[in-house]
């Protein structure tokens, strides 16, 4: 099984970079740079060629090898961080993303989608039922640590390192990934693929997904699961931004915190799974524990919402307390000096559930997909993560909207009704999934 893991470790973590420099990177420029929180969602527009992974699955699965299809995907990635790297960085002073490298983004987006339904698709391919927990604790993990190093890396280095330099780093990273792709002898033992067949009509094709049993319902979970937890965990890190906490610490805690924790509650998961724990009944456990952490963190931005409070700048790091407007502080404002180490804790948890419940549901997705005849997995799967990362974008770019025409009260309510739908969705669970 080692044999198996490690390639697909390596090849997930370079898949996680685009997310990373996207989701960890951007957000904290363009709000440092005094953009509203309905344009910084709105960037999360570049994520748009995830959301078509159903265009060019059916050709992983009828034309070629997926590890042709892999390598290729890898390779083109290397070429467009060779372009950005050929790029001036934005200027000071600029609002927003130029438009050349806005388009390259979008590229880069485009080859990692592609990577991922090759990858996915080897990856149901080669783990045997017994191994998808750990197989997907490999999966989720792996590509978490790329995030972090993409993102809160960069945060970390920027000052340090040039643009151009960063991107050459990326660069070789993915070409040296593209050959561990073709060369890995795991990677190899595949079934040769079926004889080229035009892809069916789309309508047969959708019809055929659909009869899989189980997608039906699995598909409205996927699509559900992440929505609460999405749009508070894109507003909280910008809330605790508005309130002082400084850029390089919010880098530090948002993404290299946070994202270690996700990786332990991902760890935990994958353990939990090997040991024929079903992922049904660890999600049934893990969602509630999730709900009531984020009503704890509710409560958190309820106390930090008022007039007056600010967080200072190094106050998450040193454990200062809450500084306040005026001169003496009220009696209610003696709980404000663990409120900074509260909101940190909160973060971190819901990072740590998040993980959790994240390697629960793609084992969950992955042995729904086992169940698709071979021909369809890779198309099978696709549609399954496509509806999963669709209700992630769709609050994660909401979520500004709503709290600027909401108010942070309404919206962090409306955001806790939302990840308790879950939990009463898992009680229609069909029979094949259960």
């Amino acid at each position: 099984m080692r044999g198996k893991l490690l390639p697909l470790a390596g090849l997930y973590l370079v898949q996680g970079l685009p997310y990373g420099l996207q989701s960890g990177l951007l957000p904290v420029l363009l709000r440092a740079r005094g953009l509203s929180l309905t344009h910084v969602g709105l960037a999360k527009v570049l994520y748009a060629p995830w959301l078509f992974k159903l265009v060019w699955a059916p050709l992983v699965d009828t034309r070629g090898s997926p590890r042709a299809w892999l390598t290729l995907s890898t390779a083109a990635l290397g070429l467009v961080c060779g372009l950005l790297a050929a790029l001036p960085p934005a200027e000071a002073g600029q609002a927003g993303l130029p438009v050349t490298v806005a388009g390259l983004l979008l590229l880069l987006n485009l080859g990692a989608a592609v990577q991922d339904v090759a990858l996915d698709t080897l990856a149901v391919q080669l783990l045997e039922p017994a191994e998808l927990g750990p197989g997907n604790t490999v999966q989720v993990v792996a590509y978490k640590l790329g995030a972090v190093l993409a993102g809160g890396g960069l945060l970390a280095f920027v000052p340090t390192l040039s643009w151009s330099l960063l991107f050459l780093l990326l660069t070789a990273t993915y070409w040296l990934a593209a050959a561990l792709a073709w060369d890995a002898r795991a990677l190899q033992p595949l079934p040769p693929p079926q004889a080229s067949e035009p892809p069916p009509h789309t309508l047969h094709l959708l019809q055929d997904l659909l009869a899989v049993p189980g997608t039906l319902w699995t598909a409205g979970f996927v699509l559900t699961y992440k929505l609460g937890e999405q749009g508070a965990g894109s507003l909280f890190p910008l809330f605790l931004l508005d309130r002082g906490v400084s850029t390089p610490e919010l880098g530090l805690w948002n993404s290299v915190g946070a994202v270690a924790c996700s990786i332990a509650g991902s760890s935990l998961g994958g353990a939990l799974l090997a040991r024929h724990r079903q992922p049904l009944p660890l999600l049934k456990s893990v969602l509630r524990f999730r709900l009531g952490g984020l009503a704890c963190q509710t409560v958190l931005l309820f106390h930090l919402d008022t007039p007056g409070a600010r967080l200072g700048p190094s106050t998450v790091l040193r454990g200062e307390g809450l500084a306040m407007g005026g001169g003496n502080l009220e009696p209610w404002a003696l709980l404000t000096f663990a409120l900074p180490g509260a909101a940190l804790l909160s973060l971190c948890l819901q990072h740590f559930l998040g993980g959790l419940v994240t390697t629960a549901t793609f084992t969950l997705m992955m042995s729904c997909s086992q169940l698709a005849p071979g021909a369809l997995q890779a198309t099978h799967y696709s549609l399954l993560a496509t509806l999963e990362l669709l209700g992630k974008l769709l609050l994660g770019t909401m979520a500004g909207a709503l709290a600027d025409g909401l108010g942070l009260h309404l919206c962090f309510s409306l955001l806790l009704a939302l990840s308790a739908m879950p939990i009463v969705y898992l009680g229609l669970a069909p029979s094949t999934v259960a």
